[in-house]
């Protein structure tokens, strides 16, 4: 099957995205391996001298330990995977792009099941059903465009979803922001987890959109 190759067109797909957002990737991809390894750390090795609303929220993770593991590791490897599957650079290795698939299919799945004991109750679980189902909505149509063999528009998928899965990493600055202020606040996690994942997810995925939308759509052989 022929693929959508971008042909005749005044912006090469291929071409570098702009600086600020290839340091957004970067930094969004460093702040999520250190969340994840951060609470492998904190299961392994439970504290009890930290601040109290952290100790509270280790202990809300580790009341269903497998389960957080089963999805942090997979997102994990998936994080570690976009930067093959992102870059043009690494086009022509095909395995990192295969595997991508079915452990953002295992991270989708556990979302799911993590959100069931939301910290941040309904507001955090709406959050999470809606962007989950857009990241593997997202997944979904770059594996069928994959299949198709259309590029263009695979990419454009597979992009989706790779920015809305690091938009969890865009809410740890956003909890930042709530837990320093705590003090004014008056705000619990309970009350604000919900409002910074729609915060930071919401940031990742009109920053993705308008990008895309700002690309044209290659001329095909």
């Amino acid at each position: 099957m022929r693929e959508d190759r971008p042909i005749g067109t005044t912006r090469d797909p291929n071409a570098a995205a702009p600086l600020w957002l290839r340091a957004g990737f970067w930094i969004c991809m460093a702040i999520a391996v250190a969340v994840v390894l951060r609470r492998l750390f904190a299961l392994r090795h439970p504290s009890t001298s930290g601040p109290p609303q952290m100790a509270a929220l280790d202990q809300v993770f580790a009341s269903h330990a497998l389960l957080t593991v089963a999805h942090i590791v997979p997102a994990l490897l998936f994080v570690f995977l976009t930067p093959f599957v992102v870059f043009p650079r690494f086009a022509r290795l095909k395995w990192p792009e295969q595997m991508l698939f079915p452990l953002g299919l295992i991270v989708g799945i556990t979302a799911y099941a993590m959100s069931v004991d939301a910290v941040g109750g309904w507001i955090e679980r709406s959050a999470v059903l809606f962007f989950n189902s857009l990241f593997l909505f997202s997944l979904l149509r770059a594996w069928l465009y994959k299949v198709r063999g259309q590029w263009f528009l695979k990419r454009r998928w597979l992009m989706r979803a790779v920015v809305v899965l690091l938009g969890i990493a865009t809410t740890r600055p956003v909890m930042g922001v709530f837990f320093a202020t705590s003090g004014l606040t008056h705000l619990t996690p309970r009350q604000f987890f919900g409002i910074a994942f729609w915060i930071g997810f919401s940031i990742n995925w009109i920053v993705v959109e308008f990008w895309l939308r700002a690309r044209k759509r290659p001329a095909t052989a």
